[in-house]
């Protein structure tokens, strides 16, 4: 009979692979993981069939997350505050949380992570796609692909919150910074 599964054993795997993934990359073996969660690598199996099964509901987690945390507010009033609104909590998630943040990025590259898993994830994101559209609807990059766009905006990111880690004194102005380089590109 297959052990019974605990949320707070599957909570702290992904913890665990977060820090691990943070860390030592994708290579990293299971049993990294399950010693860091404090598991055996047996019973961390009885949660995920594969290191790909893990890796690819880590990824989908970690952009829920990110997205809920991005994407957040009122869908209504002015865009521009709209676009704002999603960039400070892009930024504030992003600096909050930069394990969170190495490991997305080393996952979001990963031949792992599989076309549904990323189809889920822009689904957990539509938030935050639905109001870059209506920001660049009359600008400049209107007629670029919306997947483009993100690319940009996700650069433009990261360099700011690059920034905002290397001097927290000046966050607020790098931030506003890279909000207005966004606008300017898009709107």
């Amino acid at each position: 009979m297959p052990r019974p599964r605990s949320d707070d054993k599957r909570a702290a795997i992904m913890s665990a692979a977060t820090r691990v993934v943070a860390v030592q990359g994708l290579t990293a073996a299971t049993a990294a993981i399950a010693k860091e969660a404090g598991v055996s690598n047996g019973s961390l199996f009885t949660y995920f069939d594969t290191k790909a099964d893990l890796l690819n509901q880590l990824y989908l987690e970690l952009k829920t997350e990110m997205g809920a945390a991005a994407g957040g507010g009122p869908a209504e009033g002015d865009v521009r505050e709209q676009l704002l609104r999603m960039w400070t909590g892009w930024l504030r998630w992003s600096t909050d949380h930069p394990e969170k943040r190495r490991a997305l990025a080393q996952l979001g590259v990963s031949d792992e992570i599989t076309a549904a898993t990323h189809r889920s994830a822009r689904e957990k994101m539509a938030n935050a796609a639905a109001i870059l559209e209506r920001s660049r609807e009359h600008g400049p990059m209107r007629d670029e692909p919306l997947a483009f766009v993100l690319g940009l905006a996700d650069a433009l990111a990261d360099a700011t919150i690059d920034y905002v880690i290397r001097d927290p004194a000046n966050a607020d102005a790098h931030g506003r910074s890279g909000f207005d380089a966004l606008w300017r590109m898009i709107a």
